[in-house]
C-alpha cells in the first residue's frame, strides 16, 4: 500500500486524478492532497473519507511513494525537484518537463519499459499528443511512418474550469469572467497556448516535438493545426499518416482491435464513428473513419477521439504509477 500525493487536488484534472485512482483500485493507503495555500483545510472526499488538503512543505514532510502533479508548470518546476530531493517519484502533468532531455516522457503503451528508479520526475504527455501516438505507434511498429498531419477539435476543458464557466455562461446569457479572446460558444477559435515566432501556437509545437520524443524516433515528421470548439467530454482529430511502406485496410483495423486501450467504432453506413460525447468519462482511445488517402499512395486517414481529463491526464499518469508500483520502482 502506498501513500499518494496529489498535487493540484482541487482542480479539474486533479478531481480526475482522485477519481482514477479510485476506479482502478490503485493500491492507496492514504491519499495526501495538496494544493496551493488559497486552498489549505479544504476537504478532499476520497473512497469515502475525508482528507485535509495541505501545502507543499507539509505534503513533503509525510512521505508519499509518488506524487501526481496537476498544478502548473511555475509549480512544477519550483516543486517537483523539492519532492524528487526527498525521494519521492515525481509524475507531472504540466509542459515544465516534457521536453527537458534528462526526463523521460511516458505513455505507458509505448515506452513505459525505459523507466527505473532512478527517474524521480516523470512527464505526462500533452493530452492531444498522447491520444494520437497510442494510435500511431502500433502503425509505425508495422508500416514505419514518414509524416503525420493532424488538426484537433479540442474541448474547452483542456483550459480548465474557468473555461467550462465560460462556455456555459455565454450558453446562458449570462456575463461571467473570459479566458478566451473571443468568444467560445458557437464558435471555433483556431487557437491553443501563446502564438510562437514560427506562426505555430505552443501546443502545435508540442505535439511536433512530443511525438517524436515519445515515439523514440525523430525521423518522424509532423504537422499540426490546434483548434479549440465549444464542447466537453474530449479532444477530437483528423490525422493524415504517409507511411514508407503499403498497407492493408482490414490488417490496420485488426492491428487497432488487438492493441490494449484502442476501441475501433468504424462503421460509417450505420453512423457509428468516435464522438466526445461518447468518448466522455472513458479511459481508452476511439479510432474510427478508417480510410485511405486516395490522393497520395502508402496514406491512410483517421478520427481519433479521447477523453481529455483522462486518458489525456489523469488516466495516463496514474497508469504510470501503476507501472512503477507493479515493477518495484517507488
Amino acid at each position: 500500500n502506498m501513500k499518494v500525493a496529489v498535487v493540484g487536488a482541487t482542480g479539474l484534472v486533479g478531481g480526475e486524478i482522485l477519481k482514477v485512482l479510485a476506479e482502478r483500485n490503485f493500491p492507496v493507503s492514504e491519499i495526501i492532497p495538496v494544493a496551493s495555500e488559497r486552498s489549505i483545510g479544504k476537504k478532499i472526499s476520497f473512497k469515502g473519507k475525508d482528507y485535509t488538503v495541505v501545502g507543499y512543505e507539509t505534503a513533503i514532510s509525510m512521505k508519499p511513494n509518488v506524487a501526481i502533479f496537476s498544478a502548473g508548470g511555475s509549480s512544477s518546476l519550483e516543486m517537483a525537484p523539492k519532492f524528487a530531493e526527498a525521494g519521492i517519484t515525481v509524475v507531472d502533468n504540466s509542459s515544465a518537463w516534457r521536453m527537458d532531455p534528462t526526463k523521460k516522457l511516458v505513455v505507458p503503451e509505448i515506452n513505459a519499459n525505459t523507466l527505473t528508479s532512478a527517474d524521480k520526475i516523470i512527464a505526462n504527455p500533452n493530452c492531444s499528443t498522447i491520444q494520437m501516438v497510442v494510435v500511431l505507434n502500433p502503425l509505425h511498429k508495422k508500416y514505419k511512418i514518414k509524416r503525420v498531419v493532424v488538426s484537433t477539435y479540442q474541448s474547452v476543458t483542456g483550459t480548465g474550469k474557468a473555461a467550462v464557466d465560460q462556455l456555459f455562461d455565454e450558453r446562458a446569457g449570462k456575463e461571467g469572467a473570459k479566458v478566451y479572446p473571443h468568444k467560445i460558444d458557437l464558435n471555433v477559435l483556431p487557437h491553443i497556448d501563446v502564438f510562437l515566432e514560427n506562426g505555430y501556437t505552443k501546443e502545435e509545437m508540442k505535439m511536433i516535438l512530443e511525438t517524436k520524443k515519445i515515439m523514440m524516433d525523430e525521423s518522424i515528421q509532423v504537422t499540426a493545426t490546434t483548434v479549440r470548439i465549444p464542447t466537453i467530454g474530449g479532444h477530437s482529430e483528423a490525422v493524415n499518416i504517409e507511411f514508407e511502406n503499403d498497407f492493408d485496410l482490414a490488417e490496420v483495423r485488426a492491428i487497432f482491435e488487438k492493441e490494449e486501450g484502442i476501441i475501433v467504432q468504424d462503421d460509417p453506413t450505420n453512423f457509428v464513428y468516435p464522438m466526445p460525447i461518447t468518448a466522455h468519462g472513458k479511459d481508452e482511445v476511439f479510432v474510427g473513419r478508417i480510410r485511405r488517402d486516395e490522393s497520395q499512395k502508402n496514406t491512410l486517414n483517421v478520427w481519433i477521439v479521447a477523453d481529455n481529463l483522462r486518458k489525456g491526464a489523469a488516466t495516463n499518469a496514474v497508469q504510470i504509477a501503476e507501472y512503477l508500483a507493479a515493477n518495484n520502482l517507488i
